[in-house]
């Protein structure tokens, strides 16, 4: 699983005109899942990101947690974050997970979020074309693969 952490002021996701996923002070997580992505890869990868310290304390340093503030996250499936750039100039996204394997890991991934923050978080819709509107805060963004494990 690959994910792109942004830390926003505010974010939203439009689905055909429709705002499906708004938030404030908090996280645009962008998921990348690949064929090869199992449970505990969701599972390393969310706890990385509950408690990633990005955040700033009282000394305007980063040391605090999505957990700690008690921002929100948005979630939005990515495939494109597998894509191999390699050969040629269109890209490849053989290793991004179809459907069948990708979208209840990203289920999985939405409850777990959910059960670790101890609130709802807004999502995206899985395979639609959205549109992602933001304000990056800092800006902060932060690239986190867990095959890499880092």
């Amino acid at each position: 699983m690959r994910a792109v952490l942004q830390r926003v002021s505010e974010a939203s996701v439009t689905v055909e005109g429709k705002v499906t996923g708004a938030i404030q002070n908090g996280l645009l997580v962008l998921l990348g899942i690949e064929t090869e992505d199992s449970e505990a890869d969701l599972e390393w990868l969310s706890v990385k990101l509950v408690n990633m310290r990005i955040f700033n304390d009282a000394s305007g340093i980063m040391n605090i947690s999505i957990k700690e503030t008690g921002g929100d996250i948005l979630l939005v499936s990515q495939f494109t974050l597998h894509a191999s750039t390699k050969k040629g100039n269109r890209p490849s996204y053989s290793r991004a997970g179809k459907g069948d394997v990708a979208m209840p890991l990203y289920e999985k991934m939405i409850a777990r979020l959910e059960n670790e923050l101890g609130k709802k978080i807004q999502t995206g819709i899985f395979g639609a074309d959205m549109k992602v509107a933001l304000i990056n805060d800092g800006p902060v963004t932060i690239i986190i693969d867990s095959k890499n494990k880092e």
